[in-house]
């Protein structure tokens, strides 16, 4: 979204304003940026969607956007944690530095957002054969070595 926003294109402008006005960019937004993005990188080896599709109609569309184009989704990667312990850190660190956009309680909001929202999406791509999952709690070196391996895997 940032680089829309940079890019000054229209559909920049229109992120541009949502963003400011504190609304959430829709999901059609999104796949017309994914869609946009695609047109101006033809060709590539491939795109990793960081942090997207976060629902199961994003999913559809994402895969209805794919699909027209001949694509598809290869592989999806999941970072897998332990939810209490990461709860810990969050409120170890809050209370070490006092970030307020970082605090227990907000965290435990974004958690049941994630359980609500993404968590369904995990069967519907393990039945595909495409979910790979990675020690999201092991150290920075071993989550890195198991993101590539997966990039690896689905290539």
């Amino acid at each position: 979204l940032r680089a829309a926003v940079a890019s000054g294109s229209e559909l920049g402008n229109k992120v541009k304003s949502i963003l400011e006005s504190g609304a959430l960019v829709s999901d059609e937004i999104v796949i017309a940026l994914i869609d946009e993005q695609l047109d101006t990188n033809k060709g590539a080896a491939g795109f990793i969607y960081d942090g997207f599709p976060r629902t199961v109609g994003q999913a559809e569309a994402l895969d209805k956007l794919l699909e027209s184009r001949g694509e598809k989704v290869d592989s999806v990667i999941r970072l897998v944690v332990d939810e209490q312990a990461l709860l810990a850190r969050v409120t170890k660190r809050f209370e070490e530095q006092g970030r307020k956009d970082d605090n227990p309680e907000t965290f435990s909001v974004r958690l049941e957002k994630y359980n609500a929202d993404t968590a369904p999406l995990v069967p519907i791509y393990a039945e595909r054969g495409i979910l790979r999952e990675v020690d999201g709690m092991a150290s920075i070196d071993e989550v890195s070595g198991g993101i590539e391996a997966a990039l690896n895997e689905a290539v």
